[in-house]
């Protein structure tokens, strides 16, 4: 018996084909793109030129520790014309004295820091508490690092270890020593 070879040749000739055929569709549609339809598709400016997961970083002056930040994602675009650091899943910083006690915290859920003009927004469950225990409750802070002030235009409530404050509107230096409701709505103290 003498085997047929021309459906193995036939079938070696349609596999060889379609091999070919693909390697024709492969570099007709491999075209270099121009940087313009690059820089449609990605824009690398909204795009965070560094990525940080579980931030802990301390910020010191002359080997003594002033703050600490930490964060669990940290996300910078600084190729903007407005540069800014994200925070999307929460920020908290604590800021201590020349004795190396902790002068106050701030903790929230999601923060922004604008580089250029040295503003924090921090926001959704923010907490900021002083050395003398005093907590601030909001859900939008800011914290101006020029002027060193802390301020809101949101309802805050500040509680103390013997009185509670409510309003909207708050204005402080940025440890929360000298502060201030500016539309009080109410006050509440008690005994312990």
């Amino acid at each position: 018996m003498i085997p047929i070879l021309r459906n193995k040749t036939k079938s070696t000739y349609t596999a060889s084909g379609l091999v070919l055929l693909a390697v024709c569709f492969l570099l007709v549609g491999c075209q270099s793109n121009k940087p313009e339809e690059i820089a449609a598709i990605t824009n690398r400016e909204e795009i965070p030129s560094l990525i940080y997961d579980e931030l802990e970083m301390e910020l010191t002056d002359s080997g003594r520790i002033v703050q600490r930040l930490i964060s669990p994602k940290v996300l910078r675009y600084d190729r903007l014309k407005e540069p800014y650091i994200d925070f999307p899943d929460g920020l908290h910083v604590i800021m201590y004295s020349i004795d190396g006690e902790i002068d106050a915290q701030i903790k929230c859920r999601s923060a922004v820091h604008y580089e250029k003009k040295q503003l924090w927004e921090l926001n959704i469950d923010v907490e900021a508490m002083n050395r003398k225990g005093e907590v601030l409750n909001t859900e939008q802070l800011f914290w101006d690092m020029k002027e060193k002030r802390i301020y809101s235009e949101k309802f805050v409530t500040i509680t103390q270890e013997t009185s509670v404050y409510t309003g909207t509107g708050f204005e402080s230096d940025e440890k929360m020593e000298n502060w201030y409701i500016k539309n009080l709505q109410g006050d509440l103290e008690f005994e312990e």
